[in-house]
């Protein structure tokens, strides 16, 4: 069992950003699309202006003293502004949605490629079903954050205020009874608001629970089906589903009463207008063209204003979404791939020199009781085989993730070639090392790009021969000879074995300067472990290899193997050596059938081998 430390906490949890904050984020995805924006930005204010010039051209036509005899330039000016406006309306709004959707995508871009740099430590606090529906539902909230609010904002802004103005210059009593109606508008709003955007981030996070539930059925879908757990399971991701629904009811009715309000409000004006303006015109103080073009105002103002109350509730959504993904994206990746690696790192061991060091490294897992490693020293050498072995929770996979620098120890060092490796490029360390992990996982796509998935450079001839090498001729047959047949998902088609071999031919390809092996034999048949025995014992002649066993059979002609025990390496020896000098590794051997009689006495509880 790999040492994972203890289980993932909650997702990650950000402070509420400012509205500046979320501005900022906001302008990281929609920068590309700047012109874009800007043309269907100003396409949407010409369909504006076109629609603040119809009333005028009304108020001309029932001005005049005889409004039938003058009609025809009128109407057909009139004509000409509605279609000029629809045409700049509709390739304004098509300009808004592809600018909308280039900034979904890059979002999901930037997101995606800073989730796959995370380290280990950002990584585990958060699950992937969470993070995938950050990637994905999040960023789609992006596309209604553009096409919503961003644009919407300042033409609803200067559409309203050109009304505005044009009904001031009609009549200045008519304007302040509307602006009256709109005060009480905006104090709804102010009180409406806020809740929107809790609902959001509450309908946001119930999404995200619901696919890292999910995601944790999906992943176990075998144990799920022999445990006979479907209904218990579905109840799970039901439940979640019924929090997501529940908190997107009450963001739904805050929107509706969002609406309702700005909907009231303007008919409220017109109300308020008409019932003014009547008395206006019946004492003579404007003439009832006036009264017509005013009330023509009103109607204009009804779409700017839901598009304004629009804009604010999208705001909100927009706004919890922009949180969710800044809490990602404000998590410190890994270093940057270095153009050039550090000199430190550039050479490999000398003669006699061991080409890993670990001098009394501590660890403890973030949020972990207690430490996994406790002054842990080893010396491995340039050449040969060295395992690790001991009981399991000892903390030997922890010592390999440590080497790939997964994560960093508290205390103590560990030397690659004499370096140490916080000194090397992130990338030039984990490229001059293999690194086959307990549960060797199969990617989906064809057998050549499982096996070359670390390099691009890999030829016929040299997959060929770690396939020979590996054992996995065999696999090739039955695919037909053909190297880019296709794996199933996870290797659903391969056996354990076969998963944990091609895992081993990818490390191989990348011609690594040591070779970390966790269990990679905990799946193999007899016949196949001693083929890969073989195997590892000829790269053990000519580089550093380091092994997590499971089998003390695997590893019983190792030049070392070191014994762990609660973090800390308590002795190290040849197999022999260590059956007289060492009670526990004598105790293992005996369990395992690999002495007659264990040294230490009869035997009074079972260990457990694992990692």
């Amino acid at each position: 069992m790999v040492d994972t430390g203890p289980a993932p906490a909650d997702a990650p949890r950000a402070p509420e950003p400012t509205l500046r904050e979320a501005l900022t984020e906001l302008r990281r995805y929609v920068a590309p699309e700047r012109r874009r924006l800007l043309t269907a930005g100003l396409l949407l204010l010409l369909s504006g202006a076109v629609g603040l010039v119809q009333p005028l051209v009304v108020q001309h036509l029932l001005g005049g003293s005889d409004p039938l005899r003058g009609a025809a330039r009128p109407l057909l000016a009139l004509m000409a502004l509605v279609v000029v406006g629809a045409a700049a309306s509709a390739y304004g709004g098509y300009q808004l949605s592809s600018a909308a959707e280039g900034a979904v995508l890059t979002a999901r871009r930037q997101l995606t490629a800073h989730v796959l740099r995370l380290p280990m430590t950002a990584f585990r606090r958060a699950t992937p079903g969470d993070l995938m529906a950050r990637v994905t539902g999040d960023t789609t909230l992006l596309r209604q954050v553009v096409q919503q609010t961003l644009v919407q904002a300042v033409t609803g802004l200067v559409m309203t205020l050109g009304a505005l103005v044009m009904m001031a210059v009609l009549d200045p009593v008519l304007l302040g009874a509307s602006v009256l109606a709109i005060a009480l508008l905006l104090g709804a709003l102010g009180l409406v608001m806020p809740r929107i955007r809790r609902a959001s981030i509450g309908a946001q996070d119930s999404v995200g629970e619901m696919g890292a539930v999910l995601d944790r059925s999906l992943t176990a879908f075998t144990t799920v089906k022999a445990c006979g757990t479907e209904e218990s399971e579905a109840r799970r991701v039901a439940d979640a589903a019924e929090r997501a629904y529940r908190h997107g009811v009450v963001r739904a009715r805050w929107d509706s009463t969002a609406n309702a309000a700005a909907l009231l409000a303007v008919h409220l004006v017109f109300l308020v207008v008409l019932g003014v303006g009547a008395l206006r015109v019946s004492y003579g103080a404007i003439p009832v063209a006036t009264l017509v073009a005013f009330l023509l105002y009103v109607f204009f103002l009804t779409e700017p204003v839901m598009s304004l109350v629009g804009v604010v509730a999208f705001a909100q959504t927009g706004r919890a979404a922009l949180q969710r993904i800044g809490e990602i994206t404000r998590l410190p990746p890994e270093p940057p791939r270095s153009p050039a690696a550090s000199a430190a790192s550039a050479g490999a061991a000398g003669p006699g020199e061991p080409a890993v060091v670990f001098d009394r490294v501590s660890f403890r897992y973030p949020g972990g009781p207690d430490p996994v490693l406790r002054d842990f020293s080893l010396a491995v050498p340039a050449v040969g085989l060295t395992a690790l072995v001991g009981p399991s929770g000892a903390g030997k996979s922890t010592v390999l993730n440590l080497v790939e620098r997964f994560w960093d120890p508290d205390a103590g060092s560990i030397l690659l070639d004499g370096a140490e490796v916080r000194d090397w490029d992130l990338h030039r360390l984990r490229s001059v090392i293999g690194y086959v992990e307990q549960d060797a996982p199969v990617m989906a796509g064809s057998l050549r790009e499982n096996l070359a998935y670390a390099t691009d450079r890999a030829t016929d001839a040299e997959l060929h021969g770690v396939l020979e090498l590996t054992r996995l001729d065999g696999l090739l047959t039955r695919l037909g000879g053909d190297l880019d047949a296709p794996v199933q998902y996870r290797g659903v088609s391969l056996s354990g074995g076969e998963r944990q071999r091609i895992a081993i031919a990818r490390a191989l390809l990348r011609r690594p300067r040591l070779l970390l092996l966790d269990e990679a034999t905990s799946q193999l048949d007899a016949v196949n472990e001693a083929a890969l025995r073989s195997v590892v014992q000829d790269l053990a002649a000519r580089m550093p290899v380091l092994a997590v066993a499971h089998r003390l059979s695997t590893v019983r002609d190792a030049a070392r193997i070191a014994v762990v025990q609660s973090g800390t390496v308590r002795a190290v020896g040849t197999h022999e050596e260590l059956l007289r000098s060492d009670p526990l590794y004598a105790q293992l051997a005996a369990q395992q059938l690999l002495t007659e009689a264990s040294p230490s006495g009869p035997i009074n509880s079972p260990v457990v081998t694992g990692s």
